[in-house]
């Protein structure tokens, strides 16, 4: 459809706010709380309600519903809020709630996310940018995810789950523990055999970088450490490495913050 152009068949609430320029196909629904930016496209037989804020430039693809209540029992009607950035694609059929007063209240997505077709955001999620979610992979309540990450299709992540920037989770996954930056594996449970060396590549991590990752990565896995053990080594491993602490620090940072603790084999 043209920018700007509304179907006729499509219902907007008389309260909901859309720019000018987006467009919204056959049969979908809007809400009398929703924000939609400019340029976003709303395809056909979209439902779009709740306390719900988007961006510029996002495309929904068809069957998408989106700012639906939670799927938790305690919810009693609260007005929480869906909030989603700049140049997201949602395909066919993904669905993402709102968030709960047991949490902060919103579940949120950054900018420039792939969501693929059935995938299920549940609420509370908190999506960085630039993260590529596969076909049919469910997100339990209140998870985080980094910038970058990847989680392959058909995987499962537990509630509570915070999944670190630049990881890469193999497809028909099972997640039930945390998953540290930068790390890379699959399974059921999921278990971490690397660090993500090309995609932290192609994004201009520097050779000296992926070799300190990778000794990070032998003292989280392969030395028999326990969590603070290897929170102390890492501090040592960064320390000798003062290029490239930034990278060590972002690993540190989230392990000090895990409170699943992380999958480890």
């Amino acid at each position: 459809m043209a920018a700007g152009q509304i179907h006729p068949t499509a219902l907007i609430a008389p309260g909901a706010v859309l720019h000018d320029t987006v467009s919204v196909g056959p049969y979908s629904i809007i809400g009398e709380h929703v924000r939609i930016g400019a340029g976003t496209q709303v395809g056909p037989h979209c439902v779009i309600d709740g306390h719900t804020t988007i961006g510029p430039d996002n495309h929904f693809y068809r069957f998408c519903s989106i700012g639906g209540i939670p799927q938790d029992k305690k919810y009693r009607g609260e007005p929480t809020t869906l909030d989603i950035g700049a140049g997201n694609t949602f395909r066919e059929y993904v669905t993402v709630n709102t968030g709960t007063v047991q949490d902060v209240g919103a579940t949120r997505l950054g900018d420039d996310n792939w969501i693929m077709a059935y995938v299920h955001i549940a609420h509370d999620c908190q999506l960085g940018n630039h993260i590529v979610i596969s076909n049919s992979v469910q997100l339990g309540g209140h998870i985080h995810i980094g910038d970058w990450a990847i989680v392959g299709g058909l995987s499962a992540i537990h509630q509570f789950v915070r999944i670190g920037a630049h990881a890469m989770i193999g497809g028909t996954s099972s997640v039930r523990q945390d998953v540290p930056p930068y790390m890379i594996g699959a399974g059921d449970s999921f278990r971490p055999v690397g660090i993500n060396s090309e995609g932290l590549g192609r994004r201009g991590f520097t050779p000296a970088d992926l070799l300190v990752l990778k000794e990070a990565y032998k003292i989280l896995y392969r030395r028999q450490l326990d969590i603070e053990q290897a929170i102390q080594a890492l501090a040592v491993l960064q320390a000798d490495h003062p290029a490239e602490a930034p990278a060590v620090q972002t690993l540190l940072d989230f392990l000090r913050a895990s409170s699943r603790g992380i999958a480890r084999p």
